[in-house]
């Protein structure tokens, strides 16, 4: 670009700014809204399943199956509310959503582990959510089966006359993200989603917006050209985005206390050509639809639903069927996503993410691309 074309790109972009800064409602709105999403889905949005609510049924009542209700009562993702003498009442609590789980111990507990046979635990879950069903579930069964594995050890032992040291101790530890919590997952994903929304929303009114006003007339009488306007409209909402960047990430560290262990100018780096793409490619939506009601609608469906679907922010990409892996390869949320979780929770770096990088730049060049020869059909 020679100098009359950086000129020409300036002054589109101070247009965009003076816009901007006079829209007051819509300033505010734009640097509010990430942090308000991210308070309320950080907080709202949970896949954490503890404090169960438990009733017990013991039909055995000997010390073994005590024990094994201790060891329920002791962990934290359960919370017994009572024993019961029946099925009836189990029953009747599950249907008035009171209670998830049901434990029923039955009456030949303690002798079957006497004669070193297989004990028998009964688990009534509520299937009605089927993903905290089965997440109790798992957390049941480890319970029952640490439980049993130690009085079985500890029966065959007597039996023998001697005390025998388990043969293999399992010593568990989890990297990255020790304590489980969903939210050190959720919220770096969740950055990806509002930015890309963001990003979308603010630049998909603004082509529309020149034609619907009329000012479009006044810009082709202009020797502005395409990529000059398209880069010069971009450059305000970029200086936008990367606040919006800035508040989402300060939100996250400090607010949620995600740990932030990699490196923050990569972080901003990533963010950056992130931001690129997801700009250019609200303005290729406005340059397409010319109307602004039409290109807000657009935007959203485009933006927000495959994001916060497609992305592996939520649900697992490996467990989506074939044809829709094949489909999330082209939804940008997706790279940008595993970005941030491998820069706030591994704290790895380029020569670990260059893949999804490259993903992103490459986005950004095409949408970009296109975004120029679309507004050349336009203007020509």
């Amino acid at each position: 670009m020679n100098r009359n074309a950086w000129r020409r790109t300036a002054a589109v972009a101070r247009k965009e700014f003076l816009h901007i800064l006079r829209d007051t409602r819509s300033l505010v709105l734009a640097l509010a809204l990430p942090l308000v999403l991210l308070l309320f889905f950080g907080y709202a949005l949970s896949l954490d399943v503890d404090r169960i609510p438990t009733l017990v049924y013991d039909q055995d009542g000997s010390p073994q199956s005590r024990t094994l209700v201790e060891r329920f009562r002791g962990s934290r993702f359960f919370d017994i509310l009572g024993q019961v003498d029946g099925y009836g009442e189990i029953e009747r609590r599950i249907d008035r959503g009171e209670v998830l789980l049901g434990v029923v111990i039955g009456d030949d507990y303690s002798s079957d582990l006497a004669q070193v046979r297989p004990a028998q635990v009964q688990l009534l879950l509520d299937g009605s959510d089927s993903n905290t069903a089965s997440i109790a579930l798992g957390y049941a069964e480890s319970v029952v089966q640490l439980h049993g594995l130690e009085l079985l050890a500890e029966a065959r032992n007597l039996k023998a006359g001697r005390t025998r040291a388990a043969a293999v101790e399992p010593r568990l530890r989890v990297w990255y993200n020790e304590s489980l919590e969903s939210r050190n997952y959720i919220v770096p994903g969740l950055i990806a989603v509002i930015l890309m929304i963001i990003a979308s929303l603010l630049t998909s009114l603004t082509i529309a917006r020149e034609w619907e006003s009329g000012t479009m007339e006044q810009l082709l009488s202009t020797p502005v050209r395409p990529f000059e306007l398209a880069l010069g409209k971009l450059s305000a909402y970029f200086v936008l985005g990367l606040a919006d960047t800035l508040i989402a990430i300060g939100a996250g560290t400090l607010i949620f206390g995600v740990p932030l262990r990699g490196s923050l100018l990569f972080l901003f780096a990533t963010s950056c050509v992130f931001t690129f793409g997801a700009l250019s490619w609200g303005i290729l939506i406005s340059a397409v639809t010319r109307s602004q009601l039409l290109a807000s609608q657009v935007g959203m469906v485009t933006s927000f639903l495959p994001a916060f679907l497609l992305s592996g922010f939520v649900y697992a990409i490996e467990n989506m069927p074939a044809v829709i892996q094949v489909v999330t390869h082209i939804v940008p949320a997706r790279y940008f996503v595993a970005m941030l979780k491998g820069i706030f929770l591994k704290g790895v770096g380029p020569a670990v993410l260059w893949t999804e990088l490259f993903f992103l730049a490459v986005y950004g060049v095409v949408v970009f691309a296109a975004t120029t020869r679309k507004l050349r059909q336009k203007l020509a």
